[in-house]
């Protein structure tokens, strides 16, 4: 009887050794899970206040801080199509590279951009942001709207974009910037600000 009893007990030891390993494997996968979550939604917020950051200095036409959220080789491509395509062979709003954007940018400031005589009052809004990882690199996606304010009136544009972060000497730039405006195959009235 004795014999049936201490195999009764190591059973139900062994039984609960099993249930208290199962339950860490558990707790284990949480944290784990807790962990992921957590770099997500901090990745989240950093690319949040990036694409806020630079919509901001956008709007009070700090040009150059703007410019060095940017990687030294990049791509800024707003389509003409829904659709997207390929930049290098369809009809494109904008489609610079870094040279063209600084180019843009030394235009605003001469004077000589009479489509910006006098210039325009802007606010832009960021929303929705959603961060994916793309090996060493971030995708981000957003939505944008911008009011824009002139002289004859104000006009709205709005979309998503596309963005791809790259680390660089411990900071992340964006390497490309996709703006895709829900009405691009309209006419959009020489759209001669920064977007």
């Amino acid at each position: 009887m004795r014999a049936t009893q201490a195999e009764h007990e190591q059973s139900r030891l062994r039984q609960e050794a099993e249930g208290l390993r199962a339950n860490e494997a558990r707790l284990r996968r949480e944290a784990e899970e807790a962990r992921k979550k957590e770099a997500t939604l901090r990745q989240q917020a950093e690319a949040r206040e990036k694409l806020v950051k630079a919509q901001v200095l956008c709007d009070q036409l700090k040009f150059d801080e703007w410019l060095a959220m940017y990687a030294p080789e990049c791509i800024y491509w707003v389509p003409a199509t829904p659709q997207g395509g390929d930049p290098r062979r369809e009809v494109a709003i904008l489609f610079d590279d870094r040279r063209r954007m600084e180019d843009r940018i030394y235009r605003l400031r001469t004077g000589y951009a009479w489509s910006q005589a006098p210039k325009s009052r802007t606010v832009r809004m960021v929303s929705n942001v959603e961060v994916f990882a793309a090996g060493a690199a971030r995708m981000v996606r957003s939505n944008l709207l911008i009011s824009e304010f002139r002289p004859d009136g104000v006009r709205f544009l709005s979309g998503f974009c596309a963005h791809r972060f790259v680390e660089q000497d411990g900071h992340w730039l964006i390497a490309v910037r996709q703006v895709n405006l829900i009405d691009c195959d309209q006419n959009l009235r020489n759209p001669s600000i920064v977007i």
